[in-house]
């Protein structure tokens, strides 16, 4: 088993700390490198910056995506640790030689973070040099590493050596490992890069008008799933959600004549009628779900 200790300030832990979220974002002001330290499901930890050299909490890794600021804020909001967007900006730039609107960063995606009270802090292992300015990976079949994971699982009350964690499809959690699940903010990032950041039926991508919909709605049992998502065009989620439109099993668009009848119009929209999606996830298992669609045509759409 792995373990990555990434680098943190006191703010965002304080902030992060002082609230009950089921996700994160890790962000880094670059967006340049990728991060492959760890594979979905492994733990992640939070190591605050020297002189405090602890670490203070962490959560489990689902995913990693270059994403606009703006993005990143609308998906994850004050789950990346400001305030507002202004103040991920301005955080942004402190760590950048360039000031450009809209940069592009690094966004580790955290689910069922945990942090500890000051007093079960952890001391940074003892092989943590004072030149690591990122983070560093650890793994549970050294000495140092098993150390550190019977320190983390102590705290949180789980069993040292478990493997908790599988993909799970069909059910409410999504991405599941018992205690972990995917959040509101990590299923809209999931589908929008599942989707190419492409809407699935007109194929725009202008990115600040696209939508992650659900299929079936959360309050209706739906998951977060990415099976349970489109990324549709703001518009047309719009009547997705409002049953004025429907993807069937076989992945056709149907638009209903009630469109027509309730408002004069529609005829952008009965363009794209028993036309065939143009865009699709490449990874069969993130393509939508059969039994999803079929829900959305006989509960929704009218």
């Amino acid at each position: 088993m792995r373990a990555f200790v990434g680098v943190t300030d006191y703010d965002w832990y304080q902030r992060l700390s002082a609230q009950a979220y089921d996700e994160v974002n890790f962000w880094k002001p670059g967006g340049s490198t990728n991060f492959k330290a760890l594979e979905p499901g492994e733990l992640f930890l939070f190591k605050l910056h020297a002189p405090l050299n602890y670490i203070v909490g962490g959560a489990y890794f689902v995913r990693f995506y270059i994403l606009p600021s703006f993005l990143a804020w609308e998906a994850f909001g004050e789950k990346n640790g400001t305030q507002s967007f202004e103040s991920l900006e301005s955080r942004i730039a402190k760590y950048r030689t360039t000031n450009d609107p809209n940069p592009q960063i690094g966004c580790i995606i955290l689910s069922s973070p945990f942090f500890f009270a000051e007093s079960d802090w952890i001391p940074a292992p003892s092989d943590w040099g004072k030149s690591i300015v990122q983070g560093k990976t650890y793994y549970s079949d050294t000495p140092t590493g098993k150390a550190l994971f019977d320190a983390v699982y102590e705290r949180i009350g789980m069993p040292f050596g478990r493997n908790y964690f599988e993909q799970v499809d069909g059910v409410r959690e999504g991405l599941t490992l018992t205690k972990y699940r995917i959040g509101q903010g990590t299923f809209r990032v999931m589908v929008t890069e599942a989707y190419h950041r492409r809407c699935a039926i007109s194929g725009e991508k202008t990115l600040p008008v696209l939508d992650a919909a659900h299929i079936i709605p959360f309050n209706e049992e739906g998951s977060y799933s990415v099976r349970n998502g489109l990324l549709l065009r703001k518009d047309i989620h719009t009547l997705y959600d409002k049953g004025y439109l429907t993807v069937t099993p076989s992945y056709h668009v149907e638009v209903s004549p009630r469109l027509k009848q309730d408002y004069g119009n529609g005829k952008i929209y009965y363009a794209y009628h028993g036309q065939e999606l143009p865009n699709l996830p490449n990874a069969p298992q993130e393509r939508p779900s059969g039994e999803y669609l079929m829900w959305h045509a006989e509960h929704v759409y009218h």
